[in-house]
């Protein structure tokens, strides 16, 4: 119930500003990626697979993949600062404004930041003594769960997300992070393959960090698909005005 709730809280809102007469445009399948994406987050925190974390490598790297990775590439297509912005009334609407547009946020995500915080936490989490200190004990788990999540969902906004961002990056520069980005996850992987994290066995070890590299590498590949539609988009020629009126008077 300690997360059940913010979670049913958190969709209910979302469903509510999607369905409200300010915003009764906004495409419906994106309240299901949103319900989708805090759902990935909330079964890595509550139920079977949060129980089995504390004992199995495997099950913790399934609820990394879950948590780090897909929630948030979830929660990030279902464009949540859109829908606010969209939904709000003028007050708070011009709240969230300034906060997506706030030095800090700029700071935390621009892509080479937002890789930092997210490659460098899966260091931290599998290479140090916080590996151990999450298996023991639930708040620890709970802590690493949302930096994982908050993490997770700043480097797929910063590369891929389509809400506001004042000064966004370039798509060369999000594009050389998503490569570096990969490259270090894969690296990593492939080192907790050859030698698992402190406690953990040899067979369990190389099971976990087989998901976290095929797991990994299909959601890296969906940012590969999204950040190149980006592009090709971006780098489209389009008509201009005086041909459109040519074309239609012709």
């Amino acid at each position: 119930m300690l997360f059940l709730i913010p979670a049913a809280a958190a969709v209910a809102a979302y469903w509510a500003g999607a369905l409200s007469a300010r915003s009764r445009n906004w495409p419906q399948r994106r309240s299901f990626l949103f319900t989708a994406g805090v759902a990935a987050v909330l079964v890595t925190v509550m139920g079977p697979l949060a129980a089995r974390s504390h004992q199995d490598f495997a099950a913790l790297s399934l609820a990394h993949i879950l948590a780090g990775m897909l929630g948030p590439l979830l929660l990030v297509l279902s464009r949540p600062a859109s829908l606010a912005l969209c939904a709000l009334d003028v007050v708070p609407a011009r709240r969230v404004s300034r906060f997506l547009g706030s030095p800090l946020l700029r700071f935390l995500a621009f892509p080479v930041t937002a890789a930092v915080l997210n490659i460098g936490g899966m260091v931290v989490m599998f290479r140090t003594g916080v590996f151990t200190a999450m298996q023991e004990s639930p708040p620890v788990h709970w802590l690493v769960t949302f930096h994982l999540v908050a993490a997770g969902y700043l480097y797929t906004a910063a590369l891929v997300g389509r809400d506001p961002m004042r000064h966004r990056a370039g798509v060369r520069l999000r594009a050389v992070v998503l490569v570096l980005s990969a490259a270090a996850h894969n690296i990593l992987t492939k080192t907790l393959y050859a030698v698992p994290p402190a406690g953990v066995g040899q067979a369990n070890g190389e099971t976990g960090a087989l998901i976290l590299y095929y797991g990994g590498g299909a959601v890296e590949l969906a940012l590969i698909f999204l950040l190149c539609r980006q592009w090709y988009r971006a780098a489209r020629p389009r008509p201009n005005i005086a041909s459109r009126k040519y074309t239609k008077s012709a």
